[in-house]
């Protein structure tokens, strides 16, 4: 690892579709093989099939979905003395949003439909009931993070 630079943050376009570049990075984490328009396709499916069974705007459902499953806290290990602590720690705004993105789309992977759109749309309606694993993957962290409250004060 080098110490010299800091890594030069890319600048993401945002979609085409709804002009927003938190939808970009979705599909960006969504892509497989460097097959975007796969991804996208399947992301816009996603977004029809909750429009049809929520009867509200997709992107506003979408939205609310991301914001249930963002992280605020999370432990992360520092080492004091001879042993290593869980330290609870706020999460930055960035890698809350790459930690919900990647917690939804793996959940999604993992369900059983069988279409892929089909699971993304119904892991993101979990999602906006505070259900399914996106969600439960979210309390976790901040149970573990709770559970490690006493060792705060190693925050640096």
């Amino acid at each position: 690892m080098g110490r010299r630079h800091r890594a030069s943050v890319r600048e993401i376009q945002p979609d085409p579709h709804y002009n927003s570049t938190l939808v970009a990075k979705f599909i960006n984490n969504l892509m497989w093989a460097g097959k975007k328009t796969v991804a996208q396709k399947i992301f816009y499916e996603a977004l029809e099939i909750i429009e049809r069974k929520m009867k509200e705007d997709a992107y506003t459902v979408f939205e609310r979905a991301f914001n249930n499953v963002r992280p605020v806290l999370e432990v992360r290990p520092r080492r004091v003395g001879g042993s290593t602590y869980q330290v609870p720690m706020e999460v930055r705004f960035k890698r809350r949003q790459s930690l919900a993105i990647k917690w939804i789309i793996r959940a999604a992977r993992s369900r059983s439909e069988y279409r892929m759109s089909e699971r993304l749309a119904n892991e993101l309606l979990d999602a906006v009931r505070n259900q399914g694993a996106a969600c439960k993957k979210k309390e976790e962290t901040h149970k573990m993070a709770e559970a490690n409250r006493a060792f705060a004060h190693f925050r640096w």
